[in-house]
């Protein structure tokens, strides 16, 4: 917590397990602000002064983003620095509190409570910057945590695992300055978009409140961009109502996009092409947006210009590109650099395919060209099934090809100039059974979320696939799924398809990562994106299985792919730090 002296604009910085100064324990304390990490949370109403609270806000540290709530007349507070304040376009939702409140419901396949070890606050940021919002040192989380006092840290760890999936902040106004209206207000609501569990958002959310009820506080605040439907939408539903509280912030590089127009169809860059673009940006590399739809841009920088769509350049070579478009092609050129690849033949649409089939009895059909896993059938092991899925795959191209099924996991090396950059685990789309809704709904309702965690690139497909892969485990679609069962509802893990990411770049062992880059240079391809299948990331066995000419930067964050990849484009450029926005944005 930071308590502003008085007698200057210099800020003391008190932890909240020390004790609480005597004039925030007597009656509401003068000029409060709140370290949070990323930045202070600076309480407007307990500033007599305008003019000071404007010069508390222009004090704001470099590569942070302060906010300012309660101010009695924001725009009065504006225009004492008009230049360097605005008001934040958000809206301020209240959950008055009552005694019949329904609060307290029991999350599925998840667990919420108190932050526990340090090791967790780790684990937050990690959630923070998967949702591309600012982290916070990890000495300050536990350090605010620790006093248990006036700031609650909640997080959602999975049952099955005790991984965190998701995390929410709460500030008890009447224990941080005896706030005469008992209030309190939640911060910095975050939910891993990989995760398949629903109802995670609206589990911290309400677990929060119950908290500040039974501590007796009248209500609990938020914040929320004007523009975050989502949110608002479930902020509506669980109770929450707008009132005329607004935030003012400082003009920093953080904000700007809150201010100021950006590029006109920056924003419209799909999340492969826009974290290309940001780490561009801040470097002082120009960006000019060619076409929004295919995510291609000009970057200039120092006399030098280059064309990219997503993370394919123009230093990628057409016949690199055509090696990795055609996967029989590919096979061939890494099979002959000594790389492990999967039995398999080019599909003739007969007997042959039923005998090779009988051969090795579990295959993988695909065709020779394509992408986002259009035309894949993982796990075929019998002859209709076979010629339905060759009949599925000669309609995204002629030549389609048959391997061996594998075991093990879909494992993503992302290599860049040479060097792997990121590895991580892809998994097939899974949905957690409530006891109440059908399968049907459970994908629909995740098929939302994945959409909404990347920009709507990652859907389910409601197609026979889905249907096949649920019929196996005993379901249909109209089926209730028992509560806290999971359910595979796609064979492939492709991300397009609702498949999800988990990093494991600091665990992947380094033969795989050796084959990774050997299959690059056999291919002759400076960025790109090999998959191999693993069973066991720490181990050195693998088969090879492709390699994408155009590999989504932005689903490996936070490994820094977009900064390996403008590194690539433009050596010598200067990496800047990254800068995230802060927003409390749910994603479940």
């Amino acid at each position: 917590m930071t308590a502003l002296n008085p007698e200057s604009t210099e800020a003391i910085t008190l932890g909240l397990h020390d004790a609480s100064p005597q004039h925030l324990v007597d009656a509401m304390a003068d000029d409060v602000a709140v370290e949070m990490g990323w930045g202070r949370l600076i309480f407007g109403q307990t500033f007599a002064d305008p003019a000071r609270l404007a010069e508390v806000l222009r004090q704001e540290g470099h590569g942070r983003r302060d906010i300012c709530m309660y101010a009695r007349e924001p725009h009065v507070l504006v225009a004492m620095a008009p230049a360097e304040l605005f008001i934040d376009p958000s809206h301020t939702y209240r959950l008055r509190f009552s005694d019949d409140d329904a609060l307290r419901t029991a999350p599925t396949g998840f667990t919420v409570r108190s932050l526990e070890r340090p090791e967790e606050a780790e684990d937050i940021n990690r959630v923070y910057v998967r949702c591309g919002m600012v982290p916070a040192p990890v000495e300050v989380l536990w350090d605010n945590s620790e006093g248990r006092d006036a700031l609650d840290y909640l997080v959602a760890v999975r049952d099955d695992d005790g991984s965190l999936v998701g995390t929410v902040t709460g500030v008890d106004h009447k224990r941080l300055f005896d706030d005469p209206e008992n209030g309190s207000s939640l911060w910095t609501l975050a939910v891993d978009p990989t995760t398949s569990l629903p109802g995670v958002g609206a589990a911290l959310t309400r677990a929060l409140a119950a908290l500040y009820r039974d501590r007796g506080r009248a209500y609990m605040d938020l914040s929320v961009a004007h523009d975050n439907e989502a949110a608002i939408g479930l902020y509506e539903k669980l109770g929450f109502e707008r009132v005329p509280v607004m935030a003012v912030k400082r003009k920093n590089a953080i904000n700007e996009p809150l201010f100021t127009h950006p590029p006109e169809t920056v924003d419209d860059l799909n999340p492969y092409a826009r974290i290309i673009a940001d780490e561009a940006m801040r470097r002082g590399i120009w960006v000019e947006v060619l076409d929004a739809g295919a995510g291609e841009m000009r970057l200039s920088h120092g006399g030098r210009s280059v064309i990219t769509r997503e993370s394919l350049s123009e230093y990628t070579s057409a016949v690199a590109m055509a090696r990795c478009d055609d996967k029989r092609l590919t096979r061939r050129l890494v099979s002959e650099a000594g790389i492990q690849v999967p039995k398999g033949r080019l599909a003739t649409f007969d007997e042959h395919d039923h005998a090779f089939l009988e051969a090795v009895g579990d295959v993988v059909v695909k065709p020779t060209r394509g992408e986002q896993g259009k035309g894949i059938t993982v796990g075929v092991n019998d002859t209709d099934e076979l010629d339905a899925a060759l009949a599925r795959a000669r309609q995204e191209h002629p030549n389609v090809l048959i391997e061996q099924r594998a075991p093990g996991d879909d494992l993503r090396l992302v290599v860049i100039d040479g060097k792997v950059v990121a590895a991580a685990l892809r998994k097939p789309a899974e949905i957690v059974g409530t006891g109440h809704h059908t399968i049907r709904e459970l994908i629909e309702a995740q098929s939302r979320r994945r959409a909404a965690a990347t920009g709507g690139e990652s859907r389910i497909p409601m197609d026979d696939v889905t249907e096949a892969t649920v019929a196996e485990a005993g379901f249909s679609f109209d089926d209730v799924l028992p509560e806290g069962r999971t359910l595979r509802v796609r064979r492939t893990a492709n991300l397009h398809q609702g498949g999800t990411i988990h990093d494991v770049t600091g665990k992947v062992n380094p033969h795989l990562s050796e084959v990774a880059v050997k299959a690059a240079d056999a291919i002759g391809i400076p960025v790109t994106g090999i998959d191999l299948l693993v069973p066991d990331v720490t181990a050195p066995d693998y088969v090879f299985i492709e390699a994408n000419e155009r590999p989504g930067l932005a689903n490996h964050e936070p490994q820094p792919t977009a900064k390996a990849f403008v590194d690539f484009l433009f050596p010598g450029s200067p990496a800047l730090p990254q800068a995230w926005t802060p927003d409390e944005v749910p994603t479940s």
